[in-house]
């Protein structure tokens, strides 16, 4: 005989036959509305599941024997081409879970990775074995506690109480290591996590209106989930009241926006559960409050919660058992709390009492899209919006996250996204091929980069060093758009009205800024500030975002960034082979990954401008790029071309280490400011540092850090040199350095250069010259193959079509230029060939 369930205000959830019922209608009314349906099991699993019988059928009609959404029961919400169907109804109030990828909480996570995911795997280890370790540690200190208060035998008992003592000591001790492992792992993950990358959900093949989580271990899934309720629960306290006090006086006043979302947990036996459950897109931390007050834990909720926390009654309890229906745990916590809430002796701050203006809760659910593939993002745009029109204060970074996704979505709405990144790299192989959608990801972080890929130049190989500048670049041409040039300069006595382009209405009209002609230094620090915090996404390690103030001025915010269109191997190269200028444009793509490294080497503003004596030296943004540009022409013995090279190419790939540094010949390394430090006070070497090079370029036992940055480029490097006139830069207060003095030519008298110090350059500087020579050939090698591949088409066409042959005039003329381009490669030919003869003499 079953025992008859407590009545009371919460409710049931209903049978499957129901929930069945349920998806027949939905799929039905997404098929009249044109759009695309949650897969069945999501309905069934994740929606009816937290609906009770008699608000099913309130939602559900049946003309002609048809089941069908009541046209009171769902809305349509049209945002540009995109259409969602959204189901109102009322849901359990502890049925929904808080969605980890809230915009408020995006300076919480870092870029999805294998290697961050594979780092957090192996903090949960750490700390399941820390937790272990940390038991065998207060067993040992009550063995200890024990033998020094037992009577008996004094010999017997000081050996005994000897051993349980060095026993406690080892179990301390390795407490301590463990800890210290798992600060590293920390450190190496930036103290942050990666960012869950979900995916639309597929049914049969196809791509259905709900989202879905790759494959997880359960422990792993406990502890993002964890970590994501503690960070929305830290970014709620800047509220300005008790927001679990007021849900349980007045309860939830506002709805929120749900989606069905699927978790999948790799249990301990290997079996994979498929868990399905809705997901707040807007609400969150109601969502979280609300689990809060029923005493539920988000982690669980996901997961499968524990027999042992809501056990029936006469039910034995099982702590392995976990309990995966929706429907059997909302059935369990309604009864728990209406059978408490019958009982007068219970006390006001029961859950059963606290919880009831909330039992059930109003909100809308995505139940239809007519483009499944682009939901996320859909959904990710209408939580900003939500966010930015409410009242709530945001993080600094988090609402400029969030107003730089705002502003890419407003180049893609007006269909000048594409237009803008083929401007700003003109040498792209094919910017006309690019996926908007997944550039739109991966610009704010929320997908991998590969779909910038069409943006690198033809001939450069895809790395992670080349997509992550492609993504700088792409961010900064978005953030500060070049304007055209102005068409009425030289007149004088007439007024005219700066054309300022197709793209930067699109940023002054989605930043809310004043007109062109009134930006000021404000204007320009707010814009900075918006750049630097889309920047730091694309980091594992973020600093800080205020360490670009004063890296764009008013000029770059009104004309344009003006970056420099050469690829990163091409600016190696050219550094290398002693191009000044390439450096100047190098050290600006190096900005980013100075700013955000393990232990970065670009911070706020530092010292004292009253004085040395009172904060120590004044240092700015602008003085270490300053001073880092002027090291290449400089005379110190402690700077080399070798050494910035070296450092160069070590910080453009420190983001992407999977490993700590090793020293060569097996020394310990230690950061070179903590060098005269105790071994227990130094930083742990995390995957990301960068090893000190010598002035040959080769590495030392020493890790950079800003002690040795500051002290190798110190703030008098970058006074004395202003900026040369007819030079650009972008980024303000960076003087460009001169051509090296060795490589030019004597004039008006002046001493010549020593030519052993003239021979040493040439020697370092011509194997970056000949790749150069080569890369430039090849180039026209392909160039040439392009153009008689076009030839041949056109020809084939000719013939196939009966067309008449060109003019002759024209064809003259075209095999007039071929004639003198042959020419020009013939005897460039020539002069290779005495280059090689050189070759032999040098």
């Amino acid at each position: 005989m079953v025992a008859k369930r407590p009545e009371g205000i919460y409710p049931y959830i209903g049978t499957d036959t129901w929930a069945q019922r349920l998806a027949d209608a939905i799929e039905n009314t997404c098929e009249d509305q044109e759009v695309v349906p949650p897969p069945r099991q999501a309905i069934v699993e994740g929606l009816a599941s937290a609906l009770p019988d008699t608000e099913i059928k309130n939602l559900v009609a049946s003309p002609r024997g048809r089941k069908v959404l009541k046209p009171t029961a769902y809305r349509v919400v049209q945002a540009g081409t995109d259409k969602v169907l959204l189901l109102m109804c009322d849901v359990h109030g502890a049925a929904v879970t808080p969605w980890d990828l809230n915009d408020r909480t995006v300076g919480c996570w870092t870029p999805p990775s294998p290697e961050a995911t594979q780092r957090v795997k192996d903090l949960v280890a750490a700390e399941i074995t820390l937790r272990e370790a940390e038991k065998a540690a207060k067993v040992a200190e009550k063995e200890r506690e024990a033998r020094r208060r037992a009577p008996g035998d004094e010999t017997y008992s000081a050996e005994a109480l000897a051993a349980a003592t060095q026993k406690q000591l080892d179990a301390a001790r390795r407490v301590k290591e463990l800890e210290k492992e798992r600060q590293a792992l920390l450190a190496a993950l930036g103290n942050r996590r990666p960012r869950p990358v979900v995916r639309s959900a597929e049914e049969g093949g196809e791509p259905k209106a709900a989202l879905t989580l790759a494959e997880q271990p359960y422990e792993v899934a406990v502890h993002v989930q964890r970590y994501a309720a503690d960070s929305l629960q830290r970014a709620g306290k800047t509220r300005g009241y008790d927001l679990v006090e007021s849900l349980v006086d007045a309860g939830q006043l506002s709805k929120g926006m749900n989606v069905l979302q699927q978790w999948q947990i790799i249990n301990p036996d290997g079996a994979v559960s498929r868990i399905w459950r809705m997901a707040a897109v807007t609400a969150n931390n109601r969502a979280l409050a609300r689990l809060d007050i029923f005493g539920v834990r988000p982690e669980h909720l996901v997961t499968g919660v524990p027999q042992s926390l809501l056990s029936l009654p006469k039910e034995k309890s099982d702590p392995a058992l976990r309990l995966l229906s929706l429907r059997e745990v909302l059935n369990r916590i309604s009864a728990r709390l209406n059978e408490a809430s019958a009982k007068p002796e219970t006390s006001p701050e029961d859950p059963s009492v606290r919880a009831g203006k909330i039992a059930t809760v109003s909100t809308e659910i995505v139940i239809g899209c007519n483009k499944p593939a682009a939901l996320e993002h859909v959904l990710r745009a209408l939580n900003v919006n939500d966010h930015l029109r409410g009242i709530q204060p945001y993080d600094e970074d988090a609402r400029l996250v969030a107003l730089f996704a705002t502003l890419v979505d407003s180049y893609a709405k007006q269909s000048l996204l594409e237009a803008a990144l083929a401007e700003a790299f003109p040498s792209a192989r094919g910017a006309d091929l690019l996926d908007l959608l997944g550039v739109r990801d991966a610009l704010t972080a929320n997908g991998p980069l590969d779909p910038l890929e069409p943006l690198i130049p033809a001939g450069d190989e895809a790395s992670p060093v080349v997509l992550r500048d492609i993504a700088v670049r792409a961010i900064t041409a978005l953030v500060f758009p070049e304007i055209p040039p102005d068409a009425g300069q030289g007149r004088t006595g007439k007024r005219t009205i700066r054309d300022t382009g197709r793209f930067w209405p699109v940023v002054k009209g989605t930043l809310q800024e004043s007109a062109w002609s009134q930006v000021t230094a404000k204007t320009a620090g707010a814009r900075t500030r918006l750049w630097s915090a889309a920047i730091a996404q694309l980091f594992l390690h973020r600093g800080n975002i205020l360490s670009a103030v004063g890296l764009f001025g008013v000029a770059e915010t009104k004309e344009g960034s003006g970056q420099d269109p050469r690829s990163l191997k091409k600016l190696l190269l050219e550094a290398e082979a002693g191009d000044a200028t390439a450096w100047a444009a190098l050290v600006q793509r190096m900005a980013p990954a100075l700013m955000h490294a393990p232990e970065p080497f670009i911070t706020p503003g530092q010292g004292s401008e009253a004085g040395e004596s009172r904060k120590g030296v004044r240092r700015t943004p602008s003085s270490s790029l300053a001073s880092l540009t002027l090291a290449y022409s400089s005379k110190s013995p402690a700077i080399s071309r070798a050494l910035l090279l070296t450092f160069a190419k070590s910080i453009l790939a420190h983001p992407d280490a999977t490993q700590p540094p090793v020293a060569e010949d097996g020394c310990r390394l230690v950061c070179y400011g903590e060098r005269h430090r105790g071994e227990e006070d130094q930083t742990a070497i995390t995957a990301g540092m960068v090893i000190v090079p010598d002035t040959d370029g080769r590495p030392t036992v020493y890790v950079a850090d800003k002690d040795w940055f500051d002290e190798t480029f110190p703030v008098e490097l970058g006074r004395p040199v202003q900026n040369p006139a007819g030079s650009s830069s972008a980024v303000t207060g960076i003087p460009v350095p001169e051509s090296d003095p060795a490589s030019s030519t004597t004039s008006h008298g002046e001493a010549p250069p020593d030519p052993r110090e003239r021979l040493n350059t040439l020697r370092r500087e011509l194997p970056a010259r000949v790749e150069l020579v080569g890369d430039s050939y090849q180039r026209a090698v392909d160039a040439a193959h392009t153009l008689m591949t076009d030839f041949e088409e056109a020809r084939r066409l000719r013939a196939q079509l009966g067309e008449e042959t060109l003019p002759p005039e024209q064809r003259i003329e075209w095999m007039e230029k071929l004639t003198k381009a042959r020419e020009a490669a013939q005897a460039s030919v020539t002069t290779l060939g005495q280059v090689e003869a050189l070759i032999l003499q040098v």
